[in-house]
């Protein structure tokens, strides 16, 4: 049994309800965004016009909560060690286990995630903070708005990763080999340029540990569908909690395009 089923066994079991940053090393993680047939239309020309925030790896038939092509007997109403549930824009719950909510009219989109590169970041020598010291990844609502696309529409938010300057150049050039899982960083340094005002203060995730040297790196993020969810005020919808992943059977390394 690969890495990737064992723990998909374990949270679906509530043996591990924890962030996912660092874990199945080797294997792809995935952001869930789940909706009614009547928005799927919408969120798809939407996920089209937005690649880097929410590059798209797999879409489910209407009504099943099985994925067919990124990970074999899995259950998006299970599998995942944290949801979020949305009503009209506001957030309503947040459990471990999505079954009571599942309807026959839903589908659900899996985003790659920039969780899925941090391995190569860290082979090149490249420090990655928060898996060091088993933070979340820390998340910012940017003044960058997405491309709308019927009901969607709202802002970019980003990841946050706090690199050597010596090393930012590498740390571009590694994560833009992997198109799939948000790719080369969106902006490098001077964060309140894109609207982050303080960086000690994510709207998602966890407080930064940045060193004497760091420069502040930033990614599209696959939470942008939970700021836009908010902002469009859609009727239903069901994510990942931020950090909490799905984690596919994809090796990392099948992701990277050369």
């Amino acid at each position: 049994m690969k890495e990737s089923e064992i723990i998909r066994k374990k949270i679906r079991n509530g043996d591990f309800v924890g962030q996912t940053s660092g874990l199945a090393e080797g294997f792809a993680q995935a952001n869930l965004v789940v909706l009614r047939e009547k928005e799927a239309q919408d969120f798809l020309l939407f996920v089209q016009r937005n690649p880097k925030p929410c590059p798209l790896l797999e879409v489910t038939d209407v009504g099943s909560p099985y994925t067919k092509y990124v990970a074999q007997d899995a259950d998006l109403r299970t599998d995942i060690p944290k949801y979020r549930v949305y009503e009209k824009g506001e957030l309503v719950d947040e459990p471990t286990d999505i079954t009571k909510y599942w309807k026959e009219d839903l589908v659900a989109f899996l985003l790659g995630c920039s969780f899925s590169f941090e391995w190569a970041l860290i082979e090149a020598g490249i420090p990655v903070r928060h898996i060091d010291a088993k933070r979340n990844v820390p998340m910012y609502k940017t003044n960058i708005k997405t491309k709308p696309a019927g009901i969607f529409h709202g802002p970019l938010v980003v990841s946050m990763r706090p690199i050597p300057y010596d090393k930012v150049v590498k740390a571009a050039t590694i994560t833009s080999r992997f198109p799939n899982v948000h790719g080369a960083p969106i902006h490098i340094g001077y964060p309140e340029l894109i609207g982050i005002r303080d960086l000690d203060s994510p709207d998602y995730g966890d407080k930064p540990i940045i060193k004497e040297g760091d420069i502040p790196v930033f990614w599209a993020c696959g939470v942008t569908p939970q700021a836009v969810a908010i902002e469009s005020k859609v009727d239903f919808m069901i994510t990942h909690s931020p950090g909490h992943m799905f984690i596919t059977d994809i090796r990392n390394s099948e992701l990277s395009i050369f």
